[in-house]
């Protein structure tokens, strides 16, 4: 059905001087709605016939402007809704016009992603989100602008001055893949147009440069978990390392947070932090014994790196980082030791992991070799699609 706006002296309502407002009307399904256009006059210089003042009508100029302005505001309105698919009423119509959402800039939209991304807990994800916010703000002194700014000049210009920091190509990629998230959902909220978007032209997959393998052989792997020490911490950084190999290449994190809840039926059974994927793997031997090694009791997680002590999720996020930095350390003078070429932390134990279950013959359609990078989440989708007993077997090829 037709909405039709008029705009007419609103003669059932008379003012205290003797004035009627003037009142813009909607109609739409057979609904009408009145809303005031702010200004009133003696109905006498009104032409009921025409819905417009008379000749001699004070202030008849300007009045006529407001009228054509604010017919023109509800009927562009109504033509965007429709073009948009969407349905609306006269109250939802006045509504809109009567409170008309501020166009958000590119500091507004960062900010809300941020506050999103710590009221769900990913705490990795915002803090990343916050550093590129940083850079941002450091390159263009301030965000108080809107996304059709960004174009591929500004991109550019941006990209040349990252390269000045001395940053990483890697590292500049991920800046602009952060920023290139943050641009879709200002698309997602038609705060930009399809056709502006720059990262059409701009290429963000050119800012990638592989990294080295950070993955060891089985006879490397076998020498980590052997290497005899008498230092507390170099025991527990074995013991960790080895727990991450033997159970699907876990994250520190994720193993930070495993309790007795999370063992079922000899199979160790977790939600990754960061992929929210769910994840079922049967324990090995050497894992169990590592796990009745370091439970304690008194403690809800399994291995001794969080502790009930450490209630905020802040002080969670700063007691794993603080022991993932010295386990780190002990790791990387273990690895030394044995003579292994590159930095031993706990993330190689994840990618070597995937890599010699591959080099034992095992599908890459099970496991894949880049865990954690761009391919992670397919590589979990992957694994959630196998039974157990394929899962199993091909795990028996770690030792």
């Amino acid at each position: 059905m037709i909405t039709t706006v008029n705009v007419l002296c609103y003669r059932s309502k008379t003012l205290s001087n003797g004035e009627n407002p003037l009142m813009i009307r909607i109609c739409k399904d057979g609904k009408k709605k009145y809303k005031s256009l702010g200004v009133s006059l003696n109905p006498i210089y009104w032409d009921f016939k025409k819905g417009r003042p008379k000749a001699k009508c004070p202030n008849k100029t300007a009045i006529e402007k407001l009228i054509s302005a604010k017919k023109k505001e509800f009927t562009d309105e109504i033509v965007k809704l429709k073009s948009e698919c969407k349905e609306f009423t006269t109250n939802t119509l006045v509504e809109i016009i009567s409170n008309p959402v501020k166009p958000k800039t590119v500091n507004d939209v960062f900010l809300a992603q941020i506050q999103r991304l710590s009221e769900e807990k990913r705490r990795g994800y915002m803090l990343s989100t916050q550093q590129v916010y940083n850079s941002l703000i450091k390159y263009n002194k301030h965000l108080n602008i809107y996304f059709s700014e960004i174009d591929v000049t500004w991109l550019r210009k941006y990209e040349t001055w990252l390269k000045k920091q001395k940053l990483s190509e890697n590292t500049i990629g991920i800046r602009f893949r952060t920023l290139r998230a943050i641009y879709n959902i200002a698309m997602e909220q038609n705060l930009i147009k399809p056709e502006q978007y720059p990262f059409k032209s701009y290429k963000v997959s050119k800012l990638h440069k592989e990294t080295a393998k950070r993955a060891i052989t089985k006879e490397e792997i076998n020498k980590v978990m052997t290497f005899n020490t008498s230092n507390e911490y170099s025991i527990l950084a074995i013991g960790l390392f080895s727990f991450s190999y033997l159970m699907g290449g876990i994250n520190f994190v994720d193993m930070a947070y495993l309790t007795k809840e999370n063992i079922l039926d000899d199979r160790l059974i977790y939600t990754r932090r960061k992929t929210k994927k769910l994840i079922k793997l049967p324990l090995q031997n050497k894992a169990i014994e590592l796990v009745n090694k370091y439970h304690n009791p008194n403690n809800p997680y399994l291995f001794p790196i969080l502790s009930q002590f450490h209630k905020t999720e802040i002080q969670q996020a700063n007691r794993v980082h603080k022991v993932i930095t010295k386990i780190n350390q002990h790791l990387k003078e273990i690895g030394k030791e044995l003579n292994i070429p590159i930095d031993l932390t706990t993330y190689v134990a994840r990618h070597s992991f995937a890599t010699v279950l591959k080099r034992s013959g095992v599908s890459t359609s099970i496991i894949c070799e880049s865990l954690g990078h761009s391919s992670e989440k397919v590589t979990q989708i992957y694994l959630d699609s196998f039974d157990n007993i394929q899962i199993d077997e091909a795990m028996k090829n770690l030792l």
